[in-house]
């Protein structure tokens, strides 16, 4: 099987040649080409798509290795006996090589926009909708199946849409991810105010590939951040909880944390210890400052760090500014923390759990 212009909206892209790009498959995880490969045999188109494209152009080593297919997601599961289905916004598919997992999905296109659901209806009554999203624009279903130009589309920035194939092992860049590797800068698919309101983790997702890649962020994919971050309010605390930890156990904390202060979304995620380290004396200020410092020390020399550890660091100021409000009648001293204690736990609850 070759690639062809018989794959629908092939023909959007700019293809980049074997020899103008420094990918080898020498440089990709046996069990991604493996599942390349059978899709190929089974008459399927299948890319290695994301981060995993985007840091092998760089030079860098990637983590994972995720596929994107033409394949639906019981299509795959008939392929791989070793695949799951999981997800219900988004569907995905797991297929597990012992510890190895690699991600496949199939092309997304463009949700219909009469799925309006009403903020106030319960999320199970859109069950067994492949689309819909709510009165503000946030997407709460995403699986309507397309084209590969189309799926690339529905990427998050420029830099992630980039496909790799087996075929004649060719580049694909239907954006400007390219250009914008080049240039350093991470840059929004699309209008930012409507993908920002599709999907608030999105603007996250700027500040950790920034910080992550030492890139910049493009003008108009940042602005949108001071007028839009309130959004972030509407993300369930279980998934603002996941993505601190993408945030800050990848390696490069510091210069996150950092990001996420300056433009003005590290209030949605810990408001409490923001606030107290602007009252906070010098000593707990620093310890959050030092305990970010030595998890990315720690990451670069693969040792692991927890997430008690991060938060238990980043709750300290926010502690230690509750020990100094008063005692309540009759209370000690062990009394009073456990008081403090719950109340920090408490407080940042409302942003992350």
């Amino acid at each position: 099987m070759s690639l062809k212009p018989s794959l629908t909206g092939l023909d959007k892209a700019c293809i980049i040649e074997r020899d103008q790009h420094p990918i080898s498959r020498k440089q990709i995880a046996p069990n991604a080409l493996k599942v390349l490969y059978r899709f190929r045999d089974a008459g399927f188109y299948a890319f290695l798509v994301g981060g995993g494209v985007r840091d092998l152009l760089l030079g860098n080593k990637p983590k994972d290795f995720d596929i994107a297919t033409n394949a639906t997601p019981n299509e795959i599961k008939g392929l791989f006996r070793n695949a799951r289905i999981i997800g219900r916004r988004f569907k995905i598919v797991h297929i597990r090589f012992g510890r190895e997992i690699i991600e496949v999905t199939t092309f997304r296109a463009h949700h219909h926009p009469e799925n309006k659901i009403a903020d106030h209806i319960p999320r199970k009554q859109i069950r067994g909708l492949d689309s819909a999203h709510s009165n503000s624009g946030m997407i709460l279903r995403d699986n309507v199946y397309g084209d590969i130009d189309q799926d690339a589309l529905q990427r998050d920035f420029t830099v992630n849409a980039l496909y790799y194939t087996i075929e004649n092992f060719r580049v694909l860049d239907f954006n400007t991810g390219i250009a914008d590797l080049d240039k350093k800068e991470i840059r929004i698919i699309g209008d930012p105010f409507t993908r920002y309101r599709e999907d608030p983790v999105r603007m996250l997702r700027a500040v950790r590939f920034s910080a992550k890649l030492n890139f910049s962020i493009e003008e108009s994919t940042e602005k949108p951040f001071k007028q839009l971050g309130h959004l972030l309010k509407s993300v369930s605390p279980h998934r603002l909880f996941d993505e601190t930890l993408k945030l800050l156990a990848g390696g490069y904390a510091v210069a996150t944390f950092n990001k996420l202060r300056t433009l003005h979304l590290g209030q949605y995620l810990f408001a409490p210890t923001l606030d107290a380290m602007e009252e906070a004396e010098l000593p707990w200020k620093k310890l959050v400052d030092l305990a970010l410092a030595n998890t990315d020390k720690r990451l670069a020399i693969d040792k692991s760090v927890t997430p008690a550890f991060l938060f238990a660091a980043l709750l300290w100021p926010v502690l230690k500014l509750n020990l100094t409000k008063p005692i309540y009648s009759g209370a000690n001293r062990h009394d009073h923390f456990i008081q403090a204690a719950n109340q920090t736990f408490m407080e940042q609850q409302n942003y992350t759990a």
